[in-house]
């Protein structure tokens, strides 16, 4: 049985972009195609410390008891993948993502939001890409392999992550260091228009109800008439005060 490492690790997810398509391309090559993605990462994560917890078809979970190391055999994987001579010159990409925690051990494993936030900052991803989470990244700060150096890529909202994440890119020599954006969740864009037509629709089918409330099914009738005065009268006036603020905020927007 496995002993996991307490306190303070750091993990590494990766994962091969496009697995799919890649299966489609080399069929029957695809499977010795894994088995040397897989011996690479072993030789690479293994000769620097690392813990393999779970592989799961193209994906690893590792763990490393210092920052820095998880660093160097991420580095040393990707120029492996990199300079490896793959069947039909078709390249596995791999992205990697490393975030530094202290995570409960549990009896089936590591347990709590770092595992999950770890493998969140792998999705985002590209393949040949390796990302960092801000903790890592301080922590590596001034023990970065040679020729290699960080990027930094802001904060993103990572899927299901409450808070955002600062998120930096590992610039490997010699290796691709352009990538897509991260696919990360987007912050809805500020609709103002749409925004205020929802809410006077809403505001709208509030006053109809309490206005129509206090009637009873016979006195609807004599009731419509009123209730459309009253809810005529308040969207009036509901509209003068929206005029009022979007005149206000033109008018911030030309001062400034």
């Amino acid at each position: 049985m496995t002993v996991l490492r307490g306190g303070t690790v750091t993990f590494v997810f990766t994962d091969i972009e496009g697995s799919t398509e890649l299966l489609k391309r080399l069929g029957d090559g695809y499977a010795d195609a894994l088995a040397e993605h897989r011996r690479l990462i072993r030789d690479a994560f293994g000769e620097r410390g690392g813990q393999e917890i779970d592989t799961q078809g193209d994906a690893f979970f590792y763990c490393f008891e210092r920052a820095r190391d998880a660093v160097a055999a991420a580095v040393a994987a990707q120029r492996a993948l990199a300079e490896h001579e793959w069947p039909d010159g078709t390249a596995l990409r791999v992205r990697m993502s490393l975030h530094t925690g202290e995570p409960v051990v549990g009896e089936e494993g590591y347990v709590g939001i770092d595992v999950h936030r770890a493998a969140r900052i792998c999705s985002a991803g590209h393949g040949g890409q390796v990302l960092l989470s801000a903790t890592t990244a301080a922590l590596v700060s001034g023990a970065l392999p040679d020729g290699v150096s960080k990027r930094d890529l802001g904060e993103v909202r990572l899927k299901d992550m409450e808070e955002a994440e600062h998120v930096t890119q590992l610039v490997i020599d010699g290796l691709p260091e352009s990538f897509p954006p991260l696919r990360v969740e987007q912050e809805e864009p500020m609709d103002f228009g749409d925004r205020l037509a929802r809410k006077i629709h809403a505001d709208v089918e509030r006053h109809l109800e309490r206005s129509m409330s206090g009637f009873g099914p016979g006195a609807v009738e004599d009731a419509g008439k009123a209730g459309t005065r009253l809810a005529f009268f308040g969207l009036v006036n509901l509209v003068l005060l929206v005029a009022a603020i979007v005149a206000i905020i033109l008018l911030i927007k030309l001062v400034v």
